[in-house]
């Protein structure tokens, strides 16, 4: 391949969403995709053929739903604006506020239209633990706490929302769910639907289906008027496929050979900075998780990847090869798809990877190429 490359391989897309679906008929849930996590408009024909609906947070994801995928959105965001706020009703079948003064600003707009109101709740636990996506972290700008609400909901207020985990097990849910009833479950009577928001890993090979699939027919043997929602994001597309990036210069200092690539992390892999975590290199050990010594017939073949910017820290840890690299190889983070093609930005004016599709039958489809225009006229 030419060029850097995002690749997301329809087999396993189809794997994960098989499982999805699989999982929301044995609890009887309903499973949407978050749009934040993963937008890639021209596999929605394929999500169709599992799921129904997506969520969204903001005008754009709203209409990208409404009008790529087909269907109206299950809406939430921090913050609607009155130039917005009508149009995102129009694209919404549910609409969460976030706050008790954003749904009296705009609540009777949104009854009027026929759409499902909720409110986002904050049960003031949860165990990620960066808080760059801790939503329960204190002083935390999502959600009322259970002291702040009402004995009796306003009439109109039909669900709650309560996200609460990032890339999380259903045993970590197990626990979370605990802390939700108790500070929530006196207002469920006066509920139609309960959304327990995105963070729901059930594609991950370690993840306890079952233990999933329990929880929410206990759920619904407590509360079986109650409707519920999850809408999970990276286990869409977990492990659907890589970013194939190439060598462009190998450069040495103080002993660091670092191989130069023709992507950016902060351009193109950012949850690699701002997590941070440490992706997958194909036919490769990331040095710290290595049990080699420094003896190692391959201790020469050590490398830092760096990215293709100007900013200083566009690089991560040592990668050990079995082998040199060569100016023009190829090197592929595996799990790429996920929460990257929807945060990549244009610093610097780095070309952006194309975006490809691998079929079932082999066939690599180029869903998107970028272009000079594309940077140009984000400038317009």
């Amino acid at each position: 391949m030419a060029t850097p490359i995002y690749i997301i391989e329809e087999k396993k897309l189809r794997r994960n969403l098989r499982l999805i679906a699989d999982v929301a008929a044995k609890a009887d849930i309903e499973i949407i995709l978050a749009f934040k996590a993963f937008a890639l408009w021209k596999t929605f024909p394929i999500f169709r053929e599992y799921i129904s609906a997506t969520t969204a947070s903001s005008l754009s994801e709203v209409r990208l739903a409404f009008e790529e995928f087909g269907a109206k959105a299950h809406t939430y965001s921090p913050a609607y604006t009155d130039e917005e706020i009508d149009e995102i009703i129009s694209c919404s079948s549910h609409l969460t506020f976030n706050s008790l003064s954003q749904y009296a600003r705009y609540h009777q707009r949104v009854a009027a239209a026929g759409v499902s109101v909720g409110l986002r709740v904050n049960p003031e636990y949860s165990e990620v633990g960066t808080l760059l996506y801790n939503p329960c972290a204190p002083g935390t700008r999502f959600g009322v706490t259970a002291d702040k609400l009402p004995e009796v909901l306003p009439d109109d207020i039909e669900g709650f929302h309560c996200h609460c985990h990032c890339e999380s097990g259903a045993d970590v849910f197990q626990r979370t769910l605990v802390h939700i009833e108790e500070k929530f479950s006196k207002w469920f009577p006066q509920l139609k639907w309960i959304n327990f928001g995105g963070g729901h890993l059930m594609t991950r090979k370690d993840y306890d289906v079952d233990l999933l699939i329990r929880l929410m027919q206990d759920f619904h043997k407590r509360y079986p008027w109650l409707k519920v929602i999850l809408e999970p994001g990276s286990a869409f597309a977990w492990q659907t496929g890589p970013l194939v990036s190439h060598v462009v210069d190998i450069v040495e200092d103080k002993g660091i050979k670092t191989a130069i690539l023709d992507v950016s992390f902060t351009c193109h892999m950012p949850d690699c900075l701002e997590m941070p975590y440490y992706p997958d290199v194909r036919g490769a050990v990331f040095w710290e998780d290595s049990e080699s010594s420094e003896n190692s017939e391959y201790a020469d073949y050590r490398y830092r990847l760096g990215g293709n910017s100007c900013l200083s820290g566009d690089f991560m840890g040592s990668w050990q090869f079995d082998h040199e690299l060569q100016i023009g190889e190829e090197v592929i983070f595996e799990d790429m798809i996920h929460y990257t093609t929807v945060k990549t930005n244009t610093f610097n004016g780095i070309s952006h990877p194309s975006i490809g599709m691998l079929h079932e039958n082999g066939e690599l489809e180029i869903l998107r190429q970028f272009t000079y225009e594309d940077y140009r006229n984000r400038m317009d």
